[in-house]
Order: C-alpha cells, then structure tokens, then sequence
C-alpha cells in the first residue's frame, strides 16, 4: 500500500468534459508541464475509492486542463470521480525550509483550534490578491482561515493535523 507521503497531490478533478471520458482538472501543482510528464495515478475519491489509472491525453484549456485515464471511455464513468483528487508518485522533490510546505502536503490535512477542537479538513487552497486562505470544511459548514503564521500555530505533516489560533467571534 502506498503511504500519503509516497505521493504527491497533483490536481483535482472538477467535472467530466466531453463525450470519451474526459474530465477537466484543476491542477494543484506549481510544477510547470507536471501533467505532461505524468504516466502512473491515482484518483482518490472523497469516500475513499482509489483507482490506478494512466494519463493518456493532456492538453490545456485556459487555466483548467482536459485529461483522459485510461478506462475512463464515457461521460458517466468520469463523473463518478468529480472531486477527486489525483496523486503521482512523489519522486524526488526539493525540501523546503521550515515552516514552509507544499499545497500537495496540506490539502486534506485535519484542522483543529489551539484548544484542541476540531474544525473540519482543509479542501482547498485559495490564492488571492492578498495572501492564501485555507478553505476548511466539516460537512455542510465551511470556515476561511488565511494561511498566515499569526494564524497557523503548528502544522504536523506526519498526523496530518494543523492546529490554528482563532479570532474569539469568528467561527466560519
């Protein structure tokens, strides 16, 4: 079985595209032509589904990608992996200096106050103008936390927890 520290999270599928099991993808990865280059997947779905598969065709609409598996031949077979994530091997990839950390590693990961409460799994890295912001959910409630050190007080890769310090009032 291969450990989440095998892997590295390199996009999110959005929504099947086309007739021939196409989907669009988001990528997560900063790594400029990753898709291109890829072979060998994964596509894990939010229930835990795993699917071993190969990219077969990659080709670029605007900010988004068009991707097909291989054994993904019709719109409803793709459809059943809308919101999965897609994992390559980590191969060897750059250590970054402390404090900071792929989105791949964080993307998933459990959230909790500094109290120790749960507040749900960060499912989303957002960049805007102004900094990332973590997009935290737990169930139907979603709560926004900038990705800032006044914010995140710990981040523990190996058990997938982060533990931030949150505004009194503030709850999502």
């Amino acid at each position: 079985m291969v450990s989440d520290l095998d892997t590295v999270t390199v996009g999110l599928v959005e929504r099947p595209f086309g007739v021939r099991g196409e989907v669009k993808v988001r990528s997560l990865s900063d790594v400029p032509g990753r898709f291109e280059t890829l072979t060998s997947v994964s596509l894990v779905a939010k229930d835990g589904k795993t699917m071993d598969t190969s990219v077969t065709h990659v080709r670029r609409a605007g900010e988004r990608l068009i991707v097909r598996f291989a054994g993904l031949t019709s719109p409803e077979e793709a459809g059943l992996w809308r919101g999965s994530l897609i994992q390559a091997p980590r191969g060897i990839v750059p250590m970054l200096p402390a404090g900071q950390y792929y989105e791949c590693d964080l993307v998933g990961i459990g959230v909790q106050t500094d109290q120790g409460l749960p507040i749900g799994v960060l499912e989303e890295i957002v960049e805007l103008p102004g900094g990332h912001v973590f997009v935290v959910r737990q169930g139907a409630k979603e709560t926004l936390i900038p990705a800032a050190k006044e914010w995140v007080t710990a981040v523990d890769l190996e058990h997938r927890l982060m533990t931030v310090r949150m505004i009194d009032g503030i709850d999502g």
